[in-house]
């Protein structure tokens, strides 16, 4: 019987920048070892191995996607080489894998498998944007998507307030991008006038913009975000 393999969570950039301006070189010496690989979007993954070792012959990777579309009951089968012996490595679409990230539930199988999940050091635009904001970095929550419905996202956004005001927690969400522009209209119509907003964008690219104020401030310069990928955190303080 073959010792299994190992599962690499394997992080890639945020965006069109040089790998290797933001990645480690264990990174680069993992994907060279290895041929088997879970990915979110297997062109965007071809082209992200190609950059970091160019020599890789593309034919010989094998490669299983793992997104909105794919059958929740073929998702063990992809570790199947880890059972038969072979590393395997998981990326997600931008960023660290598991996180935000389809590639959590393959992750779980692992550890029920007894696969050895071992996670490499990248960036993760959570973290990144709570590094950066001078909010609550000791505690915090990442909250996802916000509703699409227009009343259901103000009700989202009064509750992620009074959560933040409440149990001083910095709240952190996404939106689609093209939609940005119209999540930051509404936080400044929704929140109280010193809630605190962070906007996280373009992390670890040319364009990157990070910047914390209050609502009142946000008003007077409202940035175009459209199409950028964004983090948003709030923070109603209590000592005001």
């Amino acid at each position: 019987m073959h010792p299994k393999g190992k599962l690499y969570l394997i992080p890639v950039t945020l965006g069109d920048i040089s790998p290797f301006e933001v990645l480690p070189l264990s990174v680069k010496k993992v994907i060279e070892k290895i041929n088997h690989y879970v990915v979110e979007n297997e062109k965007t993954a071809r082209r992200f191995i190609k950059s970091v070792v160019p020599s890789k012959p593309q034919p010989d990777l094998v490669l299983f996607s793992i997104n909105k579309y794919t059958d929740v009951t073929e998702i063990p089968s992809f570790l199947n080489p880890c059972l038969e012996g072979h590393d395997m490595g998981v990326m997600s679409e931008a960023g660290v894998p598991g996180v935000a990230d389809p590639g959590a539930d393959l992750i779980r199988i692992a550890h029920e498998k007894g696969i050895e999940v071992i996670p490499l050091v990248g960036p993760s635009s959570i973290l990144m944007a709570i590094m950066a904001s001078g909010l609550n970095g000791q505690n915090f929550a990442f909250n996802g998507y916000l509703p699409i419905d227009k009343m259901e996202r103000r009700k989202r956004i009064k509750e992620l307030e009074a959560r933040s005001f409440n149990e001083q927690q910095s709240q952190l969400f996404i939106e689609t991008p093209y939609r940005n522009n119209k999540m930051m209209e509404e936080l400044l119509l929704q929140l109280h006038s010193e809630t605190e907003i962070c906007i996280a964008c373009d992390i670890t690219l040319p364009t990157e913009f990070i910047k914390t104020m209050s609502v009142n401030l946000w008003k007077k310069q409202v940035p175009d975000l459209h199409k950028r990928p964004a983090i948003f955190i709030i923070l109603k303080k209590n000592n005001f």
